[in-house]
């Protein structure tokens, strides 16, 4: 009822007008957003508390990856049927709806930040469902997705400008991670890096407030254990800051082996070719046999990652709740539940930075390095690999230790983890998952409309056209030097089957008895009416041509259009400075 009511959303023309001419009246649908975001992380992490109680026999308040032991039979038996539940259901909704959901990154990348509010619900109820039951997985996403895809949903219904919809996006997404993690600086610069893709001065207000409102309200419905609760003290002496650049070189070695190890887990599930209940019911198990072992490999945290208590365990605890933690989210995600890595990837990394403090500890036992720093240090660097958004992740430790000198050594891990990622494997989670999928998409940055910009759309249609068979004598006649420049030999089935040049043929060395055919060029070398901008200026580079025919298909080859190369570099630059513009802030 309330996402029918949402669909049917529309705004009075004035209004639309008032908010589309003012960059005030952006900021506060930006501040409506902070508090939708915020209530989306309150009702979410709300409703996988129940589900935990419910499930799980905790009582309220206790958190089922803070349990140091469970009933065996439910760490088991919930997972399993939780999968399995999962899977049936995620079968009918392809049934209902056969396209995928696009995520903010996605949207903004590819579609001007157009999400679906109910592909939007879905997700966000797959979620909470997953990490519910015990599944390895992030809520993290669900926050993002669902508040996103509420705020595009009111953009779409003020109608606003693609440049404006994809900063909505944003704000959505910064609110969540804000309220998350209790890190309003984090959440703003999630917006920033992960999901618009790149910072402006006409982003910053909304952006920003979006995420502190989405704090604030996160804080007032839940004001206990909110965000990451580090160690309390810390300390950081100068070989730290030079050990920090290894911390998040292992970062990125540990972070592109879960990303891969998620890759090779589905691979495996699609080569077993087992349904998607099934698929989830085995996942289910994995972690369920894990976690009789290790019970804080279930969920998350999903909003309170305890990073103090989780190093206080023992060491060989420590050790092995690293790996199986690691285990328990390949297992998750590569089965097919809902989530992110984000949580996850926090706490692993965490968990690895103080294994890597004791390791350096017994290798020199005269020098001093603190497991806690090494703890936040991890925790960081791991997050920059697997997730991207290297200042995302500083000012997650920023905010969360008000330690400037640890934030240096942090900066310093997760720009090398972040790079080492880049430069090695290439992507971030999100966008390696879109890989895989056979998308190109880098980051958030908009590409769509290279997408959008197609052969079809710039090409030529008052195209003039000669039989090949025709001798130059009457080519001539019909197409004087002034006439045009290029003109399209077909065959007697109108087939393209070249490119002549008028000039060329009006040439004192051509002999009038010629045929038309000895003067063809570009015999091979077609364009498509769907062919984006990018594919055009490709194909003109590799045939060397001036202009280019467009056909229907290669198998008909019926010519539609003519386009030039000059002209297409004009639209393609001019859409780039339009772009340019629009970051800027000059539009």
């Amino acid at each position: 009822m309330i996402v029918e009511a949402a669909r049917r959303l529309e705004i009075p023309r004035r209004l639309r007008a008032l908010v589309r001419a003012r960059e005030s009246s952006l900021i506060a649908l930006a501040a409506l957003v902070g508090v939708i975001g915020g209530l989306v992380v309150g009702v979410m992490g709300g409703g996988v508390d129940l589900l935990h109680q419910f499930f799980f026999q905790l009582q309220p308040g206790e958190r089922l990856s803070g349990q140091l032991s469970l009933n065996p039979v439910l760490a088991i038996l919930v997972p399993t049927a939780g999968g399995l539940i999962f899977g049936i259901a995620t079968e009918v909704i392809k049934r209902w709806r056969p396209d995928r959901e696009i995520d903010p990154i996605e949207a903004n990348a590819l579609h001007g930040g157009r999400m679906s509010l109910i592909g939007s619900v879905i997700v966000a109820a797959q979620t909470v469902w997953s990490s519910g039951v015990g599944a390895s997985v992030g809520l993290e996403a669900g926050y993002t997705q669902l508040a996103s895809g509420i705020a595009s949903r009111i953009g779409n219904a003020f109608r606003l400008r693609r440049a404006d919809l994809r900063i909505l996006v944003g704000c959505g997404a910064a609110a969540g991670i804000a309220g998350a993690f209790g890190a309003p600086l984090a959440g703003a610069f999630y917006g920033f890096e992960l999901i618009i893709g790149s910072y402006a001065p006409s982003s910053l207000a909304p952006v920003g407030l979006s995420a502190l409102i989405g704090y604030l309200v996160a804080r007032s419905l839940s004001p206990a254990d909110l965000g990451v609760v580090a160690p309390e003290q810390t300390t950081i002496v100068a070989h730290d800051l030079v050990l920090a650049a290894t911390t998040g070189l292992l970062a990125a070695v540990v972070g592109i082996l879960l990303m891969r190890g998620v890759a090779l887990c589905e691979a495996l599930f699609s080569r077993l070719r087992l349904r998607p209940a099934l698929r989830t019911m085995v996942g289910g198990i994995v972690v369920g046999l894990l976690a009789m072992e290790a019970p804080q490999v279930m969920s998350s945290g999903h909003g309170a990652l305890r990073v103090a208590g989780m190093l206080d365990l023992p060491l060989r605890s420590i050790a092995l709740l690293f790996l199986l933690k690691i285990l328990a989210s390949i297992a998750s995600l590569g089965s097919g539940f809902r989530g992110g890595l984000f949580f996850s990837s926090l706490l692993t990394g965490a968990l690895g930075g103080h294994l890597l403090a004791v390791a350096l500890t017994m290798f020199w036992p005269t020098v001093y390095f603190d497991p806690n720093a090494y703890a936040v240090i991890g925790m960081s660097a791991l997050s920059a690999s697997v997730i991207g958004g290297p200042l995302t992740m500083t000012f997650i430790a920023l905010e969360t230790t008000n330690d400037l000198w640890l934030t240096t050594a942090v900066l310093i891990a997760v720009i090398i983890a972040a790079q080492v990622t880049r430069e090695v494997f290439g992507y971030s989670f999100a966008t390696w998952r879109f890989h895989l999928r056979g998308e190109t998409i880098r980051s958030a940055a908009d590409i769509g409309w290279m997408r959008d910009l197609t052969v079809g759309k710039m090409m030529r249609q008052d195209v003039q056209t000669a039989h090949a068979s025709s001798n130059i004598a009457s080519f001539r006649e019909a197409f004087p030097l002034s006439s045009t420049a290029y003109v399209v030999a077909v065959d007697e089935d109108d087939r393209y089957v070249g490119l002549v040049h008028v000039a060329e043929a009006h040439a004192t060395e051509v002999s009038p008895d010629k045929s038309v055919k000895d003067l063809l060029h570009y015999t091979d070398d077609l364009l498509l009416p769907g062919m984006a901008v990018k594919e055009a200026v490709l194909a003109f580079d590799r045939a060397e041509a001036e202009a280019l025919a467009v056909v229907d298909s290669y198998r008909d080859r019926h010519v539609t259009g003519l386009l030039t190369e000059a002209y297409v570099l004009r639209r393609y630059s001019a859409e780039l400075e339009r772009r340019r513009r629009e970051m800027v802030g000059d539009e």
